[in-house]
């Protein structure tokens, strides 16, 4: 299993990134390639991307070189959601099912995460992000029944949106990784849009539930020097704490964040005025 590493990015350079820079740096294609397990170990904040897509076979976390440890969650905690077929995480050795849209926050300190799918021609995509910890706390499942349900938007400015917060104090106790879903409404196209950045913490968004056609243009960098990038179904995105992170679709979609940093509260932003973005 190997880990793509990724540098991190000084502002003042990025705003003089190509498209294929900026490509190259900050998307993630390719997360699920069928009996394979692709991870991304980013250095901001030494977060952790991947995706795990059993099909044939019944597929490990290991920890690498790259980890200096001896198993992956030895100093880490993981969230997993599944956005394929029906599947089971197997945490040194107890089962956890989880079908479309399910979750799963695994604690420090356990030695083997496996993965598998129900069916073979239906596999499970199990999207991981994983974040260094410091202290253990218990394994939950997570349903999308059970996610902390944040309502935002309107129809008027096209983003009527509800927020389903998985790994976040109302819902689920970590050490810093914060994960949730979502979910736009037919006819709304934006997501965090005003638009905001958060000094304390950075982000990654996966975007699904987009056709073959459709796109999504994710708007990041500084407030004053705002970049896109052209995403499509299934790909994912790292957004530093210095940028924003917006998009709009050629459809309604639904994406994943996932949230690393100093602390886990949701209204933690700093907020910028729409005359100020260019």
């Amino acid at each position: 299993m190997d880990i793509e590493i990724r540098n991190p990015w000084h502002p003042d350079d990025a705003k003089h990134y190509t498209t294929d820079r900026m490509r190259n740096d900050f998307l993630i294609q390719d997360l699920f390639i069928p009996d394979k397990v692709k991870l991304v170990y980013s250095h901001v904040d030494r977060i952790i991307v991947g995706g795990v897509c059993p099909s044939e076979k019944v597929l490990t976390l290991e920890a690498g070189h790259e980890l200096g440890v001896d198993y992956f969650l030895e100093r880490r905690e993981l969230g997993v959601i599944n956005i394929g077929g029906p599947g089971t995480v197997i945490l040194d050795g107890e089962e956890y099912d989880l079908y479309y849209k399910d979750g799963l926050y695994a604690g420090m300190g356990i030695k083997e995460v496996s993965f598998k799918s129900d069916d073979p021609a239906n596999p499970a995509k199990f999207y991981l992000n994983s974040a260094p910890a410091h202290h253990t706390y218990p394994t939950l499942k997570i349903t999308m029944e059970m996610a902390n349900k944040r309502p935002l938007g309107s129809v008027e400015g096209c983003n009527k949106r509800v927020i389903n917060q998985y790994i976040h104090p109302e819902v689920c106790q970590s050490c810093q990784l914060v994960m949730g879903m979502t979910s736009l409404e037919v006819g709304s196209n934006w997501n965090t849009m005003p638009c905001h950045t958060h000094e304390r913490r950075m982000e990654v968004y996966l975007y699904f539930e987009l056709g073959e056609d459709d796109v999504v243009f994710h708007m990041m960098g500084e407030p004053q020097e705002t970049r896109h990038l052209v995403m499509r179904n299934e790909e994912a995105v790292i957004s530093p704490s210095w940028s924003i992170h917006s998009g709009v679709g050629t459809k309604n979609y639904t994406f994943i964040w996932g949230m690393v940093g100093e602390n886990q509260t949701f209204d933690d932003m700093d907020d910028v005025d729409m005359k100020d973005i260019r």
